[in-house]
Parts: structure tokens; sequence; C-alpha cells
């Protein structure tokens, strides 16, 4: 009793222990090459994306996962091939309803593509709007603010200095704070 399945050449996420992903796209390329599927498994991709990190003072540039636990298959689905992506160590199973894997649509994998091309990565900044800071360079140095607004795209805080009795706004680099 085999089932229909739609055999065009579509994407599949591919739901898989958190860590593992790297291995498990590795593993799928592997199995692909060995059992001879490469006519019906085309791509493995983990999706990432690029970010600055700001470690020990300075701006580091490193790849984060866009879906912890998920692996994308380009795949002609057929019982064969789904055996084989299924049975791969440390996959827990296709994402889609019931039993049947459901193909990611287009538009999604475009979006999920631009996003891992994206030529300019975006700042991370593990601060939040009212938290309070201490300006740690240039001319506010020495004094505490309260964050209003955060621009990630930019790596820019706007913080809210108390001086002469007012608040006043003043735009920082996030590498120019520190934690109060």
């Amino acid at each position: 009793m085999s089932k229909r399945y739609d055999t065009s050449k579509q994407w599949y996420a591919i739901h898989t222990y958190s860590g593992y992903e790297e291995k498990v796209a590795e593993s799928i390329r592997q199995r692909a090459d060995s059992l001879d599927m490469k006519d019906k498994i085309f791509q493995v991709l983990v999706p990432k994306e690029k970010m600055i990190e700001v470690k020990n003072g300075k701006r580091k540039v490193v790849e984060k996962r866009i879906f912890q636990g998920y692996v994308m298959v380009q795949m002609k689905m057929s019982e064969d091939a789904w055996y084989i992506v299924r049975n791969t160590p440390s996959v827990t199973g296709f994402v889609g309803s019931g039993a049947e894997p459901t193909p990611v649509s287009d538009e999604e994998m475009e979006k999920i593509m631009k996003r891992m091309g994206r030529e300019e990565p975006k700042h991370k900044i593990d601060y939040n709007v009212g938290e309070v800071v201490n300006i740690i360079d240039g001319p506010f140095k020495g004094f505490d603010g309260t964050i209003s607004e955060i621009d990630a795209a930019k790596g820019k805080l706007k913080v809210l200095v108390n001086m002469f009795g007012r608040e006043t706004p003043v735009e920082l680099d996030s590498l120019q704070v520190k934690r109060v």
C-alpha cells in the first residue's frame, strides 16, 4: 500500500534535537550520497543569519541559527526518500499535519533565504527599553541613564540622561554602555 506523494522538488522542514542541526544536515547529505538518492534529496541546509555580538568590548560577527532544532531539506517526496530522512539519527520528525509531511511554501523559503543571505549583520543588543545603564565612553562618560529606544539594525541606543534636572535623550553605540 503506497501513499500518493507530490513528487515535485520541494522544501520540507525537519525537526531535530536542538544543537544537532549541523550533524543531522551532514548525516542526511552523506546518506543521500551513499544510498544513491541524489535524484530525490537535493539540498540540506541549516538556516542561519549573521549577527554582531559584543564580547569583551569587541565586535564579532557570528552566525546564529534562525530556527533552533530545524533543518530544511529540498527533496522529491517518495517512500524511500522520506524513510532515509526520517530515520537519520537525531531527527524527531517532519513538520506537517498528522503523518504527512507538509512542504514549506515558496514564499516562506524565499523569506528564509533572504534572511540567510543578508549581507548586513544584525547587532546583538541584550539590553531592554527601561533598563538603567552606565555610560562608559564618550562625552557623557560616567552618567547613568535609562534606555528609551533600541535600534538593533544600527546597534544604537537612545538613553535618557538626567542633566540639570531634565531628561535629555542621547544616542549612543551599544558598546558605549554597561549594565549598572
